[in-house]
């Protein structure tokens, strides 16, 4: 599995540095203020959740069998995909109902980091 993350964190975080500079560069005079602060938001929350699906390929080298490590990454993952990307496609077409897929997604941020939490226990029980 940590090849898996590890992969799939370089892959998020080169996808958040492209759409970072793409809102930055080429939304600025195309959307709403209000749209372009939610596009920021997705990119913000993409970037953080990248460098912690970073740091759970890193844990996972070394702690294989952890089934809290492998959901916290795929928690991660989807959190990605739902929260931020509902915020970019929310962003770009202006359709509104897209904000209410969003929760679901910071929902899946949560339980990737109470799994991250688990993890830590269970290694603070070991010793």
């Amino acid at each position: 599995m940590s090849k898996v993350f590890l992969g799939s964190a370089a892959i998020s975080g080169f996808l958040a540095v492209s759409l970072g500079a793409f809102g930055a560069h080429g939304l600025e005079s195309v959307i709403e203020p209000d749209l372009l602060q939610t596009y920021q938001t997705g990119v913000e929350y993409h970037f953080y959740h990248s460098l912690a699906l970073l740091g759970v390929g890193i844990l996972a080298a070394g702690h294989q069998e952890q089934k809290s490590l492998k959901l916290s990454g795929l928690m991660f993952i989807a959190g990605i995909v739902i929260f931020s990307g509902s915020l970019y496609l929310l962003a770009v077409t202006g359709v509104r109902w897209l904000g209410a897929i969003t929760p679901i997604g910071g929902v899946a941020f949560l339980v990737g980091w109470g799994a991250l939490f688990r993890f830590a226990w269970q290694l603070r029980e070991e010793k």
